[in-house]
């Protein structure tokens, strides 16, 4: 950094070709300006200015060091911007997990805004399962998760990011789909209710099923797998009601409506991180991650 700082002074001599203007366009002493040139010249073993009484000028290697010396502090500057972009999160590179859920709204639009609030920013976004982004968040391999009903956990951080209201999705020919606009979770009573098994999020499962004890309902919970089924076979036949969130209305097949839950039931979407060791780029994310929430109302779910 000393040399690049002296040969910023050498500069400013050689093309001013006086030690005095030089000194006032850097705004420091020009005994101190004289010291530094020379400082720079013992270093180099060369002498780059030719003194006179009333001129300076630029030897043999002090043009070669003026003609060549600009595009290196160009070079320097741009590489400290660089770093220095790290360290406040306008740069770098960030792993996310999400579940195929947050697929439908809420990944892409933190995607989205990322994109456009820090496009230095590489966010590198995958839909993973639920177990795999907990355990990756905690191990270290993955930086962020976007999961729903994140389990607490001493080593995490959870960010609310949205609270998604809940609703039923039914084929159209369905008993409940007759002139509803809402659903009554104690109408669920008995029905066949299609969901990911306990064991693909603990937390999820339970909730749903609150949701009908509550209302003093017992469905008949018929297992989902893990494979991607947009199409909501059981549904779709009529055989099977699931519920989801309200970003899952995106896309349904013809035939198939999403009904909300009424009273209003909501699910909870966190972001999670490690509490320790976070970069700035992540620090970034999750500010993001909150005027979006802000911005799109996502934690006032209303009917």
């Amino acid at each position: 950094m000393s040399e690049l700082r002296r040969l910023r002074y050498f500069l400013a001599v050689a093309e001013e070709r006086n030690f005095t203007r030089a000194a006032e366009r850097l705004h420091i002493a020009q005994p101190a300006l004289s010291r530094q040139v020379r400082e720079l010249e013992r270093e180099l073993g060369v002498e780059l200015l030719s003194r006179t009484t009333h001129k300076v000028e630029p030897t043999e290697a002090g043009r070669m060091l003026l003609e060549r010396g600009p595009a290196l502090l160009d070079a320097a500057d741009s590489l400290w911007r660089g770093v220095r972009a790290f360290a406040d999160g306008r740069l770098g590179s960030i792993s996310l997990g999400y579940g195929m859920s947050a697929g439908y709204e809420t990944a892409p639009q933190l995607l989205l805004a990322m994109s456009e609030e820090a496009p230095g920013i590489e966010v590198l976004a995958r839909v993973m399962s639920f177990a795999d982004i907990v355990n990756g968040v905690a191990a270290g391999t993955l930086d962020v998760g976007l999961v729903r009903c994140a389990p607490p956990q001493q080593e995490l951080v959870l960010t609310l990011l949205r609270l998604e209201r809940q609703g039923v999705i039914v084929s159209r020919d369905h008993p409940l789909a007759q002139g509803a606009d809402a659903v009554d979770p104690a109408d669920l009573d008995g029905l066949k209710l299609l969901l990911h098994a306990r064991d693909h999020n603990p937390g999820h499962y339970d909730q749903l099923m609150d949701i009908c004890a509550r209302a003093g309902a017992k469905p008949e919970v018929l297992v989902r797998g893990l494979d991607f089924d947009a199409s909501y076979t059981p549904v779709a036949s009529g055989a099977a009601i699931t519920i989801v969130g309200e970003t899952g209305r995106v896309g349904l097949p013809a035939g198939l409506v999403w009904l909300p839950l009424e009273p209003v039931s909501t699910v909870e979407i966190h972001l999670i991180t490690r509490g320790q060791n976070r970069s700035p780029a992540i620090e970034r994310l999750l500010r993001v991650a909150v005027e979006t929430s802000r911005q799109q109302g996502w934690l006032q779910p209303t009917p």
